[in-house]
């Protein structure tokens, strides 16, 4: 796939992020689990390779997008300005999700690179307003997102330490 000259190629990763805003799309269009879908594509796959396989990474954040999804639209929704998020078109709706996930539980992934790949994602799947909407609601979550990484970084410890003499 050919893009605008000065184009980097993408990896591994943002192929995972763009199935896994695919796979929330679709989802939702169809009124099922992203995650039933996974189950779909992984039994289609055995028999036709065509069908591609399901990264890891992108089983991860569908899993932590399903197990978060209050939490994920109360903080969208709550740096939203002058939209509700049922008025977001879907594919932006979709990508929000998937990178307000990953700010703040992807600890392997700066949360600037969260807000470049889905400004990246706006570009590839969307309208010509999507990428600057997405950046701007994602850069008022990057405070909050440090915010919230340091404070689970702190817990962990704790939590580790409580652990080590029970059972």
């Amino acid at each position: 796939m050919t893009k605008k000259s000065g184009t980097k190629k993408r990896g591994t990763r943002h192929k995972a992020r763009r199935r896994a805003v695919d796979l929330l799309f679709e989802a939702e269009a169809k009124d099922v689990s992203p995650l039933d879908l996974v189950e779909q594509r992984r039994e289609l796959f055995v028999t036709d390779d065509s069908i591609g396989a399901i990264n890891d990474y992108t089983e991860r954040v569908l899993n932590g997008v399903v197990a978060d999804s209050d939490e994920v639209d109360s903080v969208l929704s709550s740096h939203l300005e002058k939209w509700t998020l049922p008025r977001l078109p879907a594919v932006d709706r979709a990508i929000l999700r998937l990178a307000t996930w990953e700010m703040f539980h992807a600890d392997d992934v700066d949360p600037r690179v969260v807000v470049d790949e889905a400004v990246e994602l706006a570009k590839e799947l969307s309208t010509d307003d999507s990428p600057a909407f997405v950046n701007g609601v994602l850069g008022r979550m990057l405070g909050l997102a440090g915010q919230v990484r340091a404070a689970a970084a702190a817990q962990a410890p704790e939590e580790r330490s409580g652990d080590a003499g029970g059972s």
